[in-house]
């Protein structure tokens, strides 16, 4: 999970395409990444140390040869409400945190868990975040400060109240002249970087007329020093779940967004594991200069991708490139309208959105669609993380009852030619998976024979038995053979062996004879055993 030459081997055939790459994405970067800033609490500035210092030590360090990290809007959504809490001081501090804790589980080999988040839970997170990000830029687009609550739609309809005219038509002015030119841009030429052209063009008009909009302001000139964040326990222990959030959240996009840019690029797989490792390093990286926690961007990955990236260098040239800009270029940053940035996130959740993702989950299955709604509401409306795990498990329910609706108990005929007794012995085949969901299914069925003297189990068709299936099979024997029934147990599959030793199965027959590896064996055995019960 650490640097190595082969992360380059490919660097001297397309470093030209991944310099040209690295400058595009850092066009792409800057106004997402000042707005993200703002967005947050957290200023300008932490957005841009954020890229640039996240960009370079996830790069490196990182699991994916095309990942471009940096601050995200999902990130946003969570941070927003722990800087309304407990200040801008404290984001360092959780993250340090929570990059220890997505570095840990690197070590730890969980990176492939990502892959058991269903697709129905992954689209609703992500539409829940766009309405989120959306909702979060309302004040800043009416020019008024947010409502008090920490939740983004009601803080929105709380802004409305402070809105006053003049001031409101000019903010308002400049976000459709930003969502305008955005959409616009693409439909031009593939390639036009519509945000930085948006932010180019109201900036010089707003600075020019004098407009009365607030502006991100005098940003400092480099790098802030490397400090580390120091807090009394009591703080640290405040703030441990929101360092969890955080480290779930950024491994949950990170490991998203290295997934989707393997499936579009040819530059080879992502290690999940090293992925977690070097988005862990990065958010300490990060907020040990006074960032914020990082993650995989997924939209910057994609216009990496899509701009000839290859290697590694592509994400570095972006980071680079950012650090000019703050060298260089701060004294023309500060004169752009806090308004501008919020409609170029406006335009970035619209994006976000797809309506033909939507209307194919919707369209799925009724589960999918329900898992899908419910992630998506509990996403606005409560948390990003209960909404995945309560997606999650909604997913697994639905999941299980299928799986259970899919097992099966059949009563069979007994293989011919027919013989004077058969009528009291009955043939039982089991199907599918036998588990907790199931189980009790099976009990009922079988346990409510009457008139029967042997009954016949056949568990070769059974894919799947887990504890709670081998307990209620040995329950059922037991109560059979408690009534006089004798049991016959036919086709236990290897695999299924050791639960049913376990457990009890086999041993609560009434001989260890009882178990057979073929029907026409266990068969005989029953018709031998009501035929010797007959002649007594």
């Amino acid at each position: 999970m650490l640097p190595s030459p082969a992360d380059y081997r490919d660097l001297r055939r397309t470093w030209r395409g991944d310099v040209l790459a690295g400058i595009t994405v850092g066009i792409v970067a800057l106004p997402l990444a000042l707005a993200f800033g703002v967005s947050s609490g957290a200023g300008a500035e932490a957005g841009l140390v954020t890229a640039i210092v996240a960009g370079v030590v996830a790069a490196v360090f990182g699991g994916s040869n095309v990942q471009v990290s940096g601050p995200t809007g999902a990130m946003v959504v969570v941070l927003a409400p722990i800087v309304a809490a407990h200040g801008a001081g404290v984001l360092a501090l959780v993250g340090v945190f929570a990059g220890v804790i997505v570095l840990l589980a690197g070590v730890l080999r969980l990176g492939r868990a990502v892959t058991y988040i269903p697709w129905p839970v992954i689209e609703g997170f992500t539409l829940g975040i766009a309405v989120i990000i959306f909702l979060q830029q309302v004040p800043a687009a009416l020019g008024v400060a947010p409502g008090e609550s920490t939740n983004a739609a009601v803080a929105a309809v709380q802004s409305l109240a402070s809105v006053s005219w003049p001031e409101v038509a000019w903010t308002l002015g400049i976000v459709a002249v930003v969502a305008a030119i955005m959409l616009v841009a693409p439909r031009l030429h593939a390639k036009l970087p519509g945000s930085i052209i948006a932010i180019i063009v109201v900036s010089t008009a707003a600075w020019l007329v004098h407009a009365p909009v607030a502006t991100i302001g005098t940003l400092p000139v480099g790098l802030p020093a490397p400090i580390v964040p120091t807090a009394d326990w009591s703080t640290v222990t405040g703030l441990a779940g929101a360092a969890l959030t955080v480290a779930a959240l950024a491994a949950i996009e990170s490991l998203l967004s290295a997934r989707v840019a393997a499936s579009i690029s040819d530059t080879g797989p992502y290690d999940a594991d090293r992925e977690l490792v070097g988005q862990g390093l990065a958010s300490v990286a990060a907020g040990l200069f006074g960032g914020m926690p990082a993650t995989g961007a997924i939209a910057r990955t994609a216009v990496n991708v899509r701009s000839g990236g290859r290697t590694r260098l592509a994400a570095v040239v972006h980071a680079m490139l950012l650090l000019v800009i703050v060298l260089v270029g701060g004294s023309v940053v500060a004169v752009i309208p806090l308004a501008a940035l919020s409609g170029v996130l406006m335009v970035t959740a619209t994006r976000m959105i797809s309506l033909a993702t939507v209307r194919t989950v919707l369209g799925s299955t009724r589960s999918d669609a329900a898992v899908f709604v419910v992630t998506a509401v509990i996403t606005v409306s409560f948390d990003l993380i209960y909404a995945v795990l309560i997606g999650i498990a909604v997913a697994a329910f639905f999941a299980l009852r299928a799986l259970s609706r899919s097992s099966g108990v059949h009563r069979e005929e007994l293989p011919p030619p027919a013989q004077p007794g058969d009528e009291r012995i009955a043939l039982f085949r089991l199907e599918g998976a036998l588990f907790f969901g199931a189980a009790e299914r099976m009990l009922e069925r079988v346990g409510d024979i009457r008139g029967i003297e042997v009954v016949i189990i056949r568990m070769s068709q059974l894919q799947l038995l887990d504890a709670t299936g081998a307990q209620v099979i040995t329950e059922l024997i037991t109560a059979l053979e408690r009534r006089g029934v004798t049991v016959l147990v036919k086709g236990i599959r290897p695999d299924h062996l050791g639960v049913a030793r376990r457990v009890g199965v086999v041993s609560s027959l009434r001989h260890q004879n009882h178990l057979f590896d073929d029907l026409g064996l266990a068969v005989a055995h029953a018709r031998d055993h009501v035929a010797r019960a007959a002649a007594r």
